[in-house]
């Protein structure tokens, strides 16, 4: 496949799969209720075409907009969350698709009869990655909101094992390649990356010991049940001050319930037992499956309990690629090509498997699922890397530097295209809307 078939093929997909996501809720489901975590959907799908209007159109060929009094409208910087949900500023279903349907086609055009220089193939592709990031986040506010699962999710029956079999893997000490090169828009023809995953560089890894799996909900149960949230000496002053402000629990469950948390945001305790809120459904909590929708307080106050502490992001990414210096390069924990067949992405199995399934994804080291399923939080602050450089869009990465928490692998809901183990996401530390889980290294000696 040459690169205008590639390219064609990736902006027909994410551009169909927007359109699924947003035909599915129907017309009383679009204006969803006002949440910090959450985009209305159509706006979400304006504001993408806008970004292939800024960055593809505008910057290569000098295009006027579409329609300039709808900039604003569409330019997330210039337009405050809270005003996203204002009806009255927005064009309607029709309009808002009639404009992202006639951006698309042009888009179409110009990869079909313009010169596919090295600059226009990276900016479409910049674009195309940009709004597979808003494939994810829409999947997440039907969880958030309690809608039917997104259209196209498929759980396979899987069996399960149990988790502690697998035990740790034990990764040796040595050097280390961890990100991706700095490179030119020639290269990035193949090897695609956003800023903050360069420049690569080498590092020097003591030997440490990693889970081979997530941890599961019963392993989190029995946190939850030994009094975990209620035990301040396994809480961080960050945890603990945590613990006094989030006050809105079990949202979508009914009726809001007022005070501390005892247990994630999306469990229930029942006379049936643990109960587990999935999209519009509650199920019973499935011992075998990862805990999701945690926080990075609780992962770190789970670990403190636990006697374990969470990897540190170097350490994650040795894990899940073990790259080292002077070897053939790997994207993925089991090589160089992309199979979306070996993990959970692209909202078909919504992290609805054991922790031990998928082992065709395993890393060199034998751990499992560090690609999709969940993203998983490391113990690191969300920086840059020394040599960083502002790529295209400079909000992509700059507005997280500090104040986040680094995550990686992806998640359920994480388009396949999009990730490789060297991808970074942020999250502020007290989110858990988005599919979020972790994974434990054992103390150092």
């Amino acid at each position: 496949m040459d690169d205008r078939d590639s390219l064609l093929q990736a902006l027909d997909d994410t551009h169909h799969r927007m359109h699924e996501l947003v035909e599915a809720l129907g017309n009383d489901r679009l204006q969803v209720p006002y949440r910090p975590g959450v985009n209305p959907p159509l706006w979400e799908f304006g504001h993408c075409a806008f970004f292939y209007e800024v960055f593809v159109r505008k910057a290569l060929d000098g295009v006027a907009s579409y329609d300039p009094s709808m900039d604003e409208i569409w330019d997330s910087f210039h337009l405050d969350h809270e005003d996203r949900w204002r009806a009255d500023l927005f064009p309607g279903k029709a309009d808002t698709l009639r404009y992202v349907d006639a951006i698309h086609q042009a888009i179409r055009q110009r990869i079909l009869e313009q010169p596919l220089t090295d600059q226009a193939h990276y900016l479409t592709k910049y674009a195309i990655f940009h709004q597979n990031m808003h494939l994810e986040s829409m999947i997440w506010c039907r969880q958030t909101e309690g809608y039917p699962v997104p259209p196209g999710s498929r759980p396979e029956p899987t069996a399960s094992a149990d988790p502690a079999a697998l035990g740790d893997a034990d990764i040796p000490a040595g050097r280390y390649t961890i990100g991706m090169p700095a490179h030119s828009p020639e290269y990035a023809r193949r090897d695609f990356a956003f800023d903050n995953e360069k420049p690569g560089f080498e590092v020097h890894v003591p030997a440490f010991r990693i889970a081979r799996t997530l941890v599961s909900n019963g392993d989190f149960r029995r946190f939850v049940e030994d009094g975990g949230y209620q035990r301040p000496e396994l809480w961080t002053q960050g945890g603990r001050k945590w613990l006094t402000t989030e006050q809105d629990l079990n949202f979508g469950s009914g009726a809001p319930q007022r005070g501390t948390p005892t247990h994630p945001y999306y469990w229930r305790k029942t006379d049936r037992g643990w109960e587990e809120r999935h999209f519009d459904q509650w199920r019973p909590l499935h011992d075998d499956y990862p805990v999701k929708h945690v926080t990075y307080w609780e992962a770190e106050a789970y670990c403190r309990w636990a006697g374990r502490r969470l990897p540190s992001e170097v350490e994650w990414e040795v894990a899940a690629l073990g790259n080292r210096p002077g070897e053939p390069h790997r994207r993925y924990p089991w090589g160089d090509t992309l199979d979306s067949s070996r993990v959970d992405m692209d909202g078909t199995g919504l992290a609805s498997q054991p922790v031990t399934a998928l082992p065709g994804g395993d890393s060199p080291f034998g751990c499992r699922q560090m690609l999709g399923t969940l993203w998983e939080w490391t113990r690191d602050q969300f920086f840059p890397y020394d040599g960083f450089a502002i790529d295209m869009y400079p909000f992509m990465s700059t507005l997280q530097f500090g104040d986040h928490k680094v995550t990686k692998g992806g998640s359920c809901g994480t388009s396949s295209r999009l990730i490789r183990g060297s991808y970074r996401q942020a999250y502020l530390p007290n989110r858990h809307d988005v599919f979020v889980g972790f994974r434990t290294c054992a103390l150092d000696e």
